[in-house]
């Protein structure tokens, strides 16, 4: 895994580079939009797609596969952006009251 491009606070992509179950070169990119006092996020991800992915898209659905996972990382990425948002407001509440 590799950032490849940062702009803070709105996007950063990762070169990912599998080995197993099979290989595979793919950028993942998350794009953080505000929205309303909280931030909308797409995570996607692209890379090339050899015959044997696209076959296998035929039979199994990818969503299925990984769609579990892009879940529950999500959630943790919500959690800990909501603890570091949270931890931030009481700092600066203490630094103003002092």
């Amino acid at each position: 895994m590799e950032i490849m491009e940062s702009t803070p606070p709105f996007r950063i992509a990762i070169k990912l580079d599998f080995v197993k179950p099979f290989e595979g070169h793919n950028i993942a990119e998350f794009t953080l939009q505000p929205k309303n006092g909280s931030t909308d996020l797409v995570w996607s991800m692209s890379g090339p797609e050899p015959f044997i992915f696209r076959l296998m898209k035929i039979f199994f659905s990818m969503d299925k596969m990984l769609g579990k996972d892009f879940e529950a990382g999500l959630a943790k990425l919500k959690s800990l952006a909501e603890t570091q948002s949270r931890n931030a407001e009481e700092q600066s509440k203490i630094r103003s009251e002092a």
